[in-house]
Parts: C-alpha cells; sequence; structure tokens
C-alpha cells in the first residue's frame, strides 16, 4: 500500500462551493424587554401605592413591596409579548441572501479565487 499526502488545494478546485439561501433580519434581543417590562411594573407598583388610600396596619412600603411582587412577573411577561411581536414584524422585513462557502488554507485564512 502506498500513501500519498492529500493536496487540500486540489480538491477544494474540483468540488464546486456550497451555496445556502439565508434569511437577514434584525430580531431583537429579548432579556432587555423583559428587564424593561419588569422595570414597568415596579413603576406602576409605586404608582398604585401613592394613590392607594393609607391603611394604619401596613407600612407605604410593605404596600409598595406587595404590588411590586404581583407586578413584576406581569410586566416582564407584557415585555416579553412586545419583544415576540417585535420579532414577528422583522420577518416580513427580511431579506433572503445566497451564501457561498469559501475553502480555507491550513492556517485559518481563506484562500484566494
Amino acid at each position: 500500500m502506498t500513501s500519498q499526502p492529500a493536496d487540500p488545494s486540489s480538491d477544494a478546485a474540483r468540488t464546486p462551493p456550497e451555496r445556502r439561501r439565508v434569511q437577514l433580519r434584525r430580531a431583537p434581543k429579548y432579556v432587555p424587554f423583559l428587564i424593561a417590562g419588569a422595570l414597568v411594573g415596579v413603576v406602576v407598583a409605586g404608582i398604585l401605592t401613592l394613590i392607594s388610600p393609607g391603611i394604619e396596619n401596613f407600612d407605604p412600603s410593605s404596600i409598595f413591596g406587595f404590588f411590586a411582587v404581583l407586578l413584576v412577573l406581569p410586566g416582564a411577561g407584557l415585555g416579553a409579548v412586545v419583544a415576540l411581536v417585535i420579532d414577528r414584524r422583522s420577518l416580513r422585513h427580511s431579506l433572503t441572501a445566497v451564501v457561498e462557502s469559501v475553502p480555507e488554507h491550513d492556517d485559518g485564512s481563506p484562500a484566494s479565487a
């Protein structure tokens, strides 16, 4: 048996480059929307604390804490819904492109055409 060293440049020259269709779009990051929604929940809790009648058994800070605990999760959910709506809108405005693979040399640099 004889073994010959493989010549990667000759293989790359014989095989046609792989072409794929990709979809280009701008998608939102969900974590900032969740955080912003949670902050809106905290702001609404503060507003509800200010407009609620004072109860002598409860401190205003405990009323705020109660409302904050109740409204942070729905606020984050509202932020997620807004992010999903924006994500669906971005699908309508997406572009389709054709990309082609470029063979690489052993050192990691792209091969010249």
